[in-house]
């Protein structure tokens, strides 16, 4: 079978063989194609989705609170949201890539549901979740700290970018960042939107996206390093 021969290939990539193979097939198991096929709802990946995302949280709550031992538990909620919001869980998708291994309906896929921020961020609390009930706590939060908790101080930069980008423009410039929007391609249910972070007459940064927004992020993104590289001495 095509999709098993996929899953397998999946197993070696996050580093975890499953004893249970069919939790794996319902982690990867998305509504569209649970509908199309006439698979029960509890085929799909939903309910797994809404396990993983509780043994996310504990995870990454426990990873913050001995990181930062002096922050209050207000920046430690700030911290943890950002960790676990859509785009982030999105990006440490990617990096598997968790989208290539998804069973998708016909229409998702003619959409671009692959790359759909929402599909593949769910599908990566689903094998969380998938992970939890095959082989444990233990087994998750490893997976966990390997494929959501690495790298994390650059994962947050990227998604806290404009923010981040527009206070150190006011603390250093008299000017303010815009962004332009230069250029959209595809069709409107699969664009893609093209942005550059300007300040004064300069291009800091260009981006690329599904959205105006993720486009935005990216240009800001890359306009922070493009500053860290000339200045050298940004506190960020």
């Amino acid at each position: 079978m095509k999709e098993s021969k996929k899953f397998l290939e999946l197993e070696k990539k996050i580093g975890y063989k499953f004893e249970n193979f069919d939790l794996l097939v319902n982690a990867m198991t998305h509504s569209s194609y649970a509908n199309e096929h006439h698979i029960s709802y509890t085929g799909n990946n939903e309910r797994l989705e809404f396990l993983g995302d509780a043994v996310l949280e504990i995870t990454s709550s426990e990873f913050l609170f001995h990181k930062y031992p002096d922050l209050p538990e207000g920046k430690l909620t700030k911290k943890r949201a950002s960790m676990v919001c859509e785009p982030t869980l999105a990006l440490c998708a990617r990096e598997i890539p968790l989208g290539d291994y998804l069973l998708l309906g016909k229409g998702e896929e003619a959409t671009g549901g692959r790359k759909r921020d929402s599909i593949v961020s769910d599908a990566m609390e689903a094998l969380i979740g998938a992970i939890y009930l095959d082989g444990g706590f233990a087994n998750a939060k490893e997976f966990i700290s390997r494929f959501v908790l690495n790298d994390i101080e650059n994962k947050q930069l990227f998604y806290d970018s404009k923010t981040t980008l527009q206070e150190i423009v006011q603390g250093q410039f008299e000017e303010d960042v815009r962004y332009v929007l230069v250029k959209e391609e595809g069709p409107d249910h699969n664009k893609s939107f093209y942005v550059e972070a300007i300040l004064g007459e300069k291009v800091l940064g260009q981006g690329c996206g599904h959205t105006k927004k993720a486009a935005e992020q990216q240009a800001a993104y890359c306009a922070i390093k493009k500053l860290k590289r000339e200045k050298g001495d940004l506190c960020i």
